[in-house]
């Protein structure tokens, strides 16, 4: 029985994900050194691992309420006022999640219909695009190259008046995967300054929200739209936290009502092992991102001056754990293939900018969540190959 035409029509239009692709390509490569996960190098802090086998022994293993447990979003609402001036109420404006992949899936199929549109600021994380295209709406890109990948007031509503009726949200992600861009205080007002005029509901990825480099402090959408937010956030990059996937969405009471109802069907509700050590994550570890931060700074500055001596072209990062560089020009290389004969000519393995959107050619990405003796002998690999590539 042949049931290859009987799949969600959607799925034609969805590849497996290029990082993967690449990563596959080069995977038979002995020895290979990585520096492709957006996944931190650090260990889960001990304390919040202890409180996971607390409630293991304690046989905390049924179902928790769809919404996740009160305690955590107690927690979850306490972390987010002190940290980011934001104020949710636990009982119904917090959802806890498997991951933030899984925030994004439900917010995005509770509000998308088919023919809708959605502006992503680009080059972007490629895992945006699929969960829009399976449900029939389309992602429009915003080049933000003109401008050293930061987004402006004046794109961003050039791009929605654009679009007009059929635009349902805009996506913002910042710290941004993989450029590293944030927003000060200012820039934030100035697109919730544009954002309020329009129906059109607003997706903050906010998940790399505790490595932000700047002096100021990460400020959330959030505080000032919090009518038409969905803000998205987890563990994952704050507490070394990949494997346990625990996110949230915060987002208003009306809002939350809706998208409680494809959590609970896509879920039912997320790992009730997970809930506990995050309690602990966010109450006793609240501030276990600091010395993280501080190594990735070092990291991240290392990378920079190492690849601007090689002729790499840098907007330096403030947030993340991300390098974006331009490659040094050379006619008909792209960075698919530059990358890939890079991996088995040295060894190691960058990130195709290509694989961020038609906006991410011409460059790679690096990422430094890895150990600062992998990276430094990635760059000595790196100045090996560049020193060839511009014979």
């Amino acid at each position: 029985m042949d049931l290859s035409k009987r799949f969600n029509k959607h799925l034609n239009q969805i590849e497996v994900s290029m990082i993967r692709q690449f990563d596959q390509s080069i995977s038979d490569i002995p020895g290979i050194l990585k520096l492709t996960l957006g996944e931190p190098d650090f260990t889960t802090p001990e304390h919040v691992k202890e409180a996971a086998k607390r409630a293991i022994d304690a046989n905390q293993n049924h179902y928790t309420g769809m919404a996740g447990l009160l305690e955590l979003r107690q927690a979850a609402s306490d972390f987010v006022r002190e940290k980011y001036q934001l104020s949710y109420d636990p009982q119904d404006e917090i959802l806890v999640t498997i991951g933030a992949t899984e925030a994004l899936s439900a917010s995005l199929t509770a509000i998308l219909e088919p023919g809708d549109t959605v502006l992503l600021p680009a080059p972007a994380y490629p895992g945006y695009e699929p969960i829009v295209t399976l449900v029939g709406a389309n992602i429009v890109e915003i080049d933000t190259r003109p401008n050293d990948f930061v987004l402006t007031p004046e794109m961003l509503e050039e791009a929605i008046l654009e679009q007009g009726d059929k635009l349902k949200a805009v996506i913002l992600n910042y710290p941004a995967n993989p450029t590293g861009i944030t927003y000060s205080r200012e820039e934030i007002k100035a697109f919730a300054a544009v954002l309020r005029k329009y129906p059109i509901f607003v997706i903050s990825d906010e998940v790399y929200s505790e490595l932000t480099y700047t002096d100021e402090p990460h400020v959330s959408i959030g505080e000032y739209l919090r009518d038409q937010a969905i803000v998205i956030n987890g563990l994952s990059k704050s507490h070394a936290m990949t494997g346990w996937r625990l996110g949230l969405i915060f987002a208003s009471r009306e809002i939350t009502a809706q998208l409680i109802k494809s959590h609970q069907y896509l879920v039912t509700a997320a790992t009730t092992i997970t809930q506990f050590a995050a309690i602990e994550a966010l109450t006793a570890g609240k501030d276990d991102a600091l010395p993280m931060k501080a190594e990735y700074i070092k990291r991240r500055d290392y990378l920079i001056e190492k690849m601007e001596a090689m002729n790499f072209q840098i907007i330096r990062p403030n947030g993340a754990f991300y390098i974006f560089a331009k490659i040094p020009v050379k006619e008909g290389q792209d960075s698919f293939t530059f990358l890939q004969d890079f991996a088995r000519e040295q060894a190691v393995a960058l990130i195709p900018g290509v694989a961020f959107g038609q906006y991410g050619e011409g460059y790679l990405r690096v990422s430094y969540a890895a150990s600062m003796e992998t990276i430094q002998e990635a760059m000595r690999r790196l100045k090996v190959f560049m020193e060839q590539y511009a014979d």
